[in-house]
């Protein structure tokens, strides 16, 4: 049986009406409201949830080189278990430079942040994500680093970038060598 024309608006009126009232907001878009991180390792794949209203810059710059490959095909060049996985030099592709493996000027993408990004706000909790530096904070860029545990002594000097929200038992699996297949972003 079809409906006349006033029967269907009559619905959608009650429908509508039914939203406002209940605060049910139909869902427009699946966008992310922040860059979400998906790191494939040998390992197995974990996912970092960013937080670019503390560190816009920094967030903006990994995102970035995610979406250019910059990470894909590196290995961990640091685990120290109960601690901390870092990962983000460039150098480690050759295996034949690993004793400079996150060392030096070259360990990086070469266009460090320039701004210090460093809050109080995220702390170095079990699964941060922060950037790592060579003793200047501004001089932060391609290098992150994974806390295995809580890390207090290491907030207020590195810049929290993002949690780990998916897959938080691979980091922990994590070794030096191991290779991270393809860094992406899921928005």
């Amino acid at each position: 049986m079809t409906r006349p024309l006033w029967w269907r608006a009559a619905v959608v009126v009650l429908v509508l009406a039914g939203v406002v009232a209940y605060g049910v907001r139909p869902r427009l878009s699946a966008q992310r409201a922040t860059p979400l991180l998906v790191v494939e390792t040998t390992q197995g794949t974990f996912a970092v949830d960013t937080f670019p209203r503390e560190a816009p810059l920094s967030v903006a710059h990994i995102v970035a080189l995610a979406k250019d490959g910059f990470y894909d095909g590196q290995r961990v060049h640091r685990a120290v278990p109960g601690f901390v996985v870092q990962f983000g030099d460039p150098q480690t592709r050759d295996a034949q430079k690993r004793d400079v493996w996150g060392k030096g000027a070259e360990a990086s993408s070469g266009h460090p942040i320039g701004l210090a990004e460093v809050s109080l706000k995220r702390t170095n909790v079990a699964l941060a994500v922060g950037l790592a530096h060579m003793g200047e904070p501004a001089q932060a860029d391609s290098q992150l680093y994974i806390t295995l545990a809580p890390r207090p002594e290491l907030d207020g000097q590195y810049a929290v970038i993002g949690h780990v929200v998916e897959g938080e038992d691979v980091p922990a699996r994590l070794q030096v060598g191991d290779l991270i297949t393809r860094v992406y972003v899921r928005e």
